[in-house]
């Protein structure tokens, strides 16, 4: 039996970097990947940042420390994690400001309508989800940068004593990487809420058209009925053509149209 073609089949699917499309999933998945890798990342790093402990002189005036590690696992793991939540940040907001300005759909946005209240909450949760998103991308790249300059001054030479030792505080590494999984998660949300705007905006166009069809089947003006003609007999002559409207003509000017003067009847 063969399936019946439905409207949704005759609509072209997103292609290319428009929302929606294959591509745009593809890129917010990789995403995701990339904030997990840089969660655990963040896990390493915790778990191996460099901690201090003292230790006795001969003059007990002076106070002198010393690390358990060098912080150079910390030190690589903590920059892959920096590195990634840049990237997966970049890829998120790249595509949707490319698939946004090259979208064949983007048309309809014409339709919009601020006074909605569907408009009003797609556009504050759009906002939400923005300002969000680098709000948390900022703190957590901070954090990060924090524990990779303390991490990075004792490189070398970190077996020796020190005067004065900086360490990261516990939990750092750790509440970077949160901040890292909610920076993509909320750009996921910002993507949802662009597809679900776009959604809103063909929608709205649509139930324009619509409407508009419909009122210019109204406002057309009928069309003029096609006059019927009849055949109508009279006695003793041929038969004779007659339109069903009257043309205001007597009745004496159709019968010398036979050659026969009109003696009996009057109009």
């Amino acid at each position: 039996m063969a399936k019946a073609i439905t409207h949704a089949d005759l609509t072209p699917s997103p292609h290319g970097v428009e929302l929606g499309s294959k591509t745009g999933a593809f890129l917010m998945i990789f995403s995701i990947l990339l904030s997990l890798s840089c969660f655990i990342l963040c896990l390493i790093a915790e778990a191996n940042r460099s901690e201090m402990t003292w230790v006795s002189t001969l003059d007990e005036k002076i106070h002198e420390c010393k690390y358990t590690g060098s912080g150079k696992t910390t030190l690589i793991t903590a920059g892959g994690a920096f590195v990634e939540l840049a990237i997966a940040v970049s890829i998120q907001h790249g595509y949707l400001m490319a698939a946004l300005s090259k979208s064949t759909s983007i048309d309809s946005a014409s339709a919009w309508d601020p006074i909605s209240t569907s408009a009003k909450s797609l556009t504050w949760q759009a906002c939400f989800f923005f300002v969000s998103t680098w709000i948390s991308f900022i703190v957590g790249e901070i954090l990060l940068l924090i524990g990779i300059s303390i991490e990075s001054d004792h490189v070398k030479n970190w077996t020796g004593p020190r005067l004065r030792c900086l360490t990261v505080r516990p939990g750092l590494f750790a509440t970077a990487g949160i901040f890292g999984l909610t920076t993509v998660f909320l750009a996921v949300g910002l993507y949802i809420t662009a597809l679900r705007a776009l959604t809103f905006f063909k929608e709205d166009a649509r139930i324009r058209r619509d409407i508009l069809h419909a009122a210019s089947l109204y406002l057309t003006p009928p069309r003029s009925p096609i006059p019927r003609s009849e055949i109508t007999t009279m006695p003793n002559e041929s038969p004779v053509i007659r339109n069903m409207y009257s043309t205001g003509r007597p009745l004496s000017e159709y019968l010398s149209f036979f050659g026969k003067p009109n003696t009996n009847i009057q109009v």
